[in-house]
């Protein structure tokens, strides 16, 4: 049964079409995805996040259950701080990237949803003596973005003079209308923003006064153009749990200094060895038209090096960018390689990431 967001009635009096991901509902655009994207990049814009989950995890062993389950190190975490982390498999394969929030007396972990049943599996599988408890938040929380140079501004309007939190992941308690909100710093565009951890029977009432104040809402279509500019990957799209750790390049979602945890022996058997053999990487693409998740990528003599995961025609670089995984003997910033085409192949360069680097905003 396809899964939909307490919004979605919300949604469809704001004009949203939509489109089924992953076992969910999702709105693919508000009428407009140009005006979308624009008023991320110029203002502040919307984003649904309710297909994201949030366990938590209480008890007096759950820092040492999840230090041996996550890839970073939650020793470094202060309350109210947070951090990215991966769930490894034995084999050092990606399960899930997740974000760690750290509360008072507890934990969470907040990632796409369509992954709850197999990391819910996984880590119960590990949970043999230890002290710890595993509740689904996500029954009575949900969550909203705000991204944006006018973020900090607009929330402001709605809490008030409080201080917002400036660093990635970190998340402060505010209040709406006598009722708890979670702020979590976050950027899911390349753009300053924050995540707004909401209680499900206030949702409607605070995404409304969010649209009265002027953002706009961002549909799947618009996001994506936004997340690839960025050079930010998506679990699902551009890895898997077929992909090692170290070939995504989220360098922030791991700790070498932490000691054992599942999967670090692999990890640390590729960085003494000094690299993986492919990574993920960004590439410039010559014509007018994005190529398609897994086109194959060539080097000379025909030599497939790669495949593209994602690709979008880039509106603030007129031209279409992609992600995908190059092998080490091509993975070189300015690099020309080929990509593999129905309708004949197209060049490709690697190039640095992020494509776009906006003006930051102030924290």
């Amino acid at each position: 049964m396809t899964k939909r967001s307490l919004l979605i009635d919300f949604h469809k009096r704001n004009g949203a079409t939509f489109t089924e991901q992953n076992g969910w509902l999702l709105a693919l655009h508000f009428g407009d995805p140009i005006r979308e994207y624009r008023s991320v990049r110029t203002a502040a814009g919307l984003f649904d996040l309710s297909h994201r989950v949030l366990l938590q995890f209480t008890g007096p062993d759950r820092v040492s259950f999840l230090q041996g389950m996550l890839s970073n190190d939650l020793r470094a975490l202060n309350t109210f701080d947070g951090q990215q982390a991966m769930i490894l498999n034995q084999q050092g394969k990606v399960l899930a990237d997740v974000r760690v929030l750290c509360a008072m007396n507890s934990f969470y972990l907040d990632f796409w949803e369509p992954l709850k049943e197999k990391i819910v599996v996984h880590l119960n599988r590990y949970l043999v003596a230890d002290e710890v408890e595993i509740n689904d938040a996500s029954a009575n929380w949900k969550m909203l973005s705000m991204q944006g140079p006018r973020a900090q501004e607009l929330l402001a309007q709605v809490f008030g003079h409080v201080e917002l939190p400036s660093r990635p992941a970190q998340h402060t308690m505010v209040q709406f209308d006598d009722s708890p909100i979670c702020v979590v710093r976050a950027d899911h565009s390349g753009q300053s923003g924050y995540d707004l951890v909401v209680e499900k029977s206030l949702l409607a009432a605070f995404a409304q006064r969010l649209t009265q104040l002027g953002a706009f809402w961002v549909g799947e279509e618009a996001q994506k153009t936004l997340r690839i500019e960025a050079g930010i990957p998506r679990y699902g799209v551009d890895f898997t749990e077929d992909n090692l750790l170290l070939e995504v390049g989220l360098d922030d979602a791991v700790s070498f200094t932490k000691g054992c945890y599942l999967g670090q022996e692999v990890v640390e058997r590729i960085r003494s060895r000094g690299h993986v053999n492919k990574k993920l990487c960004g590439l410039l693409l010559d014509g007018d038209e994005p190529a398609n998740f897994g086109d194959p990528i060539s080097a000379a003599a025909d030599k497939e090096v790669g495949r593209i995961t994602s690709s979008v025609v880039s509106l603030a670089l007129n031209r279409p960018i992609a992600l995908g995984y190059v092998s080490k003997d091509c993975w070189s910033v300015g690099t020309n390689l080929s990509v593999k085409r129905e309708n004949g192949p197209i060049t490709a360069t690697v190039t640095a990431l992020p494509f776009v680097t906006p003006s930051p905003a102030s924290s």
